[in-house]
């Protein structure tokens, strides 16, 4: 036996054994083992382990779709309301829009699509302090503001897409003009091994982009291999998965019964080839498959689930009860060993429901009050059960939005500054990084490319990302960012 048929390829495990999504979440357990490579290249990923001690073990990635208002959310500015009416030009701070990052950091798709609204339009909602910390959030996230003191709330992002290819942009680091590009989920599971080999290592929730700001791309692997892509999930024990149920009409006994005659029959071939790597890896697929099948759909099988939790949640009411349920079901991930948990919201099939052009207090209004609750319960529910500080959770969107009015009630895309959060897995409770200017125009301070957020992530989980390039694949300076040290514990 030559030594080329020692291994198998992706592309014949993936054919061979007709599992589709399947062997898709199964292919980096495969060659992190040694019996899968990828075709045509000896390069093997990396061996699972982290390159320095760790403070975290998972990451819950949620993602506002279309671009949520900073000002309304977690960087209030009553400067807004203070000059509500007057140009810039006319406030005190007519030197923004003097401001070189009016241009240096702006790549357009459309050229002068979205230029500056000059007339300050005031906050839609009031705000407040929370906690110890006195972090000021709105009313509109009042949930979420009781618990500041878990928060590292950092109020100098900026990106350059000033369109919703930003999407794309904030899950990969590159503008959208520069293609797809493997984002933060893939290279967490490219790098590190599976808690729990049961289930995918990276799950996708909620409707992801579309297709016109990034679609699958958004949670995709790209040159790090489909294996390191998201998982979708539906919060759905009768069908969390197409695979998830035997299919033809099978029972689970019969298809049982299907995999361990399988199993045997490759065990038969093994006695005969027992350092054939490739049988090793289909009986471990098989196998492996069928565990995936009953592991899956217990995770949204809530009947355990006491009432308390499911209110903390806000299942108990009908604007809240869908989204609860995906945190719930991201709470139970947590506790089964799922290392990246990617959540989406507000995805229409267009550039998102956050996208505030007009409507902006109806409609901010409306989906704050569908995941304010809910995203607040699972912090709690985390903490409450010693998770949190093992779990980083992160809040982003992919820009802010115009302090300038556009019509009579909106506010226009603004890549100059905005903010997002963490919360466990190493992080600083009750504090705020960076900031924005008094109109919440310019990010001045502390000033963060989207990148550092990458960083940021990748650090805590014990992960260099300058070890994890894959040769012939070289990265700009700019992909790897750094981390937001001053937020770390």
């Amino acid at each position: 036996m030559t030594a080329g048929c020692n291994r198998v390829s992706r592309r014949t495990f993936l054919a061979d054994t007709g599992m589709g999504f399947t062997g898709l979440a199964l292919g980096a357990m495969l060659q992190r083992d040694g019996f899968a490579r990828n075709d045509g290249d000896t390069w093997r990923p990396p061996t699972g382990k982290p390159h320095f001690k760790p403070k975290a073990k998972t990451v819950i990635w949620f993602f506002m779709v279309g671009g949520t208002s900073h000002m309304e959310s977690f960087d209030p500015k009553p400067e807004l309301t203070r000059h509500a009416g007057k140009t810039i030009a006319q406030s005190p701070y007519k030197s923004t829009l003097d401001s070189p990052f009016l241009k240096q950091n702006v790549r357009e798709v459309i050229a002068g699509l979205h230029k500056v609204h000059p007339t300050i339009y005031p906050l839609q909602t009031g705000y407040k302090r929370y906690g110890g910390s006195g972090l000021d959030v709105s009313d509109w996230w009042q949930n979420v503001g009781s618990c500041a003191d878990d928060l590292a709330v950092v109020r100098s992002f900026w990106t350059t897409d000033n369109n919703h290819g930003a999407q794309l942009q904030f899950h990969t680091g590159r503008h959208a003009l520069e293609g797809a590009l493997p984002t933060i989920g893939s290279w967490v599971h490219y790098g590190l091994g599976s808690l729990n080999e049961n289930l995918p290592q990276f799950i996708v929730l909620g409707t992801p982009l579309a297709d016109c700001c990034g679609g699958a791309y958004g949670h995709g692997g790209d040159y790090l291999g489909p294996e390191n892509a998201g998982v979708r999930m539906n919060v759905d024990p009768k069908n969390p998965l197409p695979f998830a149920a035997p299919a033809g009409g099978k029972s689970r006994d019969q298809q049982a019964r299907e995999f361990e005659l399988l199993g045997r029959l490759n065990r038969m071939s093994a006695v005969e080839y027992p350092d054939d790597a490739a049988l090793r890896a289909r009986i471990k697929s098989y196998e492996l498959a069928f565990r995936m099948q009953s592991a899956v759909p217990e995770l949204f099988q809530f009947e355990g689930e006491n009432d308390e939790t499911k209110k903390l949640y806000g299942i108990d009411q009908p604007q809240t009860n869908a989204f609860g349920q995906t945190c719930l079901g991201v709470r139970r991930m947590v506790e089964r060993g799922v290392r990246f948990i990617q959540v989406f919201h507000g995805s229409n099939g267009g550039a998102g429901a956050w996208d505030a052009h007009g409507g902006l207090k109806a409609g901010h209004t409306k989906l704050c009050a569908e995941v304010d609750k809910p995203i607040a319960g699972l912090l709690k529910d985390l903490k409450r059960r010693g998770l949190l500080d093992e779990t980083l959770v992160v809040w982003g969107t992919e820009f802010g939005r115009t302090p300038g009015a556009q019509g009579s009630d909106g506010r226009d895309h603004h890549p100059f500054g905005f903010c997002g959060w963490l919360a466990g897995g190493g992080v600083k409770g009750g504090v705020v990084h960076g900031a924005t200017d008094e109109l919440g125009f310019h990010a001045v301070e502390k000033r963060h490319y989207i990148t550092d957020l990458h960083a940021t992530v990748l650090h805590q989980l014990g992960l260099d990302p300058r070890k994890l390039e894959v040769p012939g694949r070289k990265r700009l300076e700019v992909d790897f960012g750094k981390p937001i040290t001053e937020i770390l514990a």
